[in-house]
């Protein structure tokens, strides 16, 4: 055990890390609370019995915090900036993004960028962005892990989510010039993509 605390400090685990992984790579920029919404939705309904709704947050927020920091210490992940409401904002490296590859089963050359410098004024376009990624995904809870308070019941009677986080690409090039991997100047880009023929 001594030699994983060396190796992780903050105490993550793999199936944590690889969360923040496949959300990264997907979604590129993002604060822990989103992290936590898709990879672990189940974490939302613990830690109802915290005073106040920052204690909650804290708590339900804190597996996903400790790997971010952990990522951070192996070159992986870094910190970019705050949102409006002080929520830090995470992205990753380019080692990161290989990483990520890995995760969503995707070349590298499509990952992307890092979005380096996305949250230096908030990030308010890309929150707005993740928020209707959440809302599409709407993960639902796993119920033998989840506290069962009354409300839970709602969110598992959701309909059916479109795709999995691995089926939304966020800030694609569409170039104009250039190719799909070295997009020329002149072109859009897109907020979402969604890959998913099985819905």
């Amino acid at each position: 055990m001594a030699g994983k605390r060396k190796k992780n400090p903050a105490g993550s685990t793999n199936s944590y890390r690889g969360d923040v992984l496949r959300v990264l790579g997907a979604l590129k920029v993002a604060a822990a609370d989103q992290i936590q919404r898709i990879g672990a939705p189940h974490l939302t309904f613990r830690h109802a019995d915290k005073e106040t709704p920052s204690k909650r947050k804290q708590a339900r927020t804190a597996s996903h915090t400790g790997a971010l920091s952990d990522m951070r210490k192996h070159g992986l992940s870094e910190n970019g900036g705050s949102t409006e409401t002080g929520d830090s904002l995470r992205h990753l490296t380019t080692k990161g993004l290989q990483a990520a590859s890995y995760e969503l089963r995707c070349p590298v050359t499509e990952m992307g960028s890092t979005a380096r410098g996305a949250g230096s004024s908030g990030a308010s376009h890309p929150m707005a962005v993740n928020e209707t990624v959440i809302a599409m995904l709407r993960p639902k809870p796993n119920m033998a892990v989840a506290v069962d308070p009354p409300h839970v019941q709602a969110a598992v009677d959701a309909p059916d989510s479109i795709g999995t986080i691995a089926s939304y690409w966020t800030e694609v090039s569409l170039p104009a010039t250039g190719t799909w991997n070295a997009p020329g100047k002149g072109g859009a880009q897109a907020d979402i993509v969604l890959t998913a023929p099985q819905d």
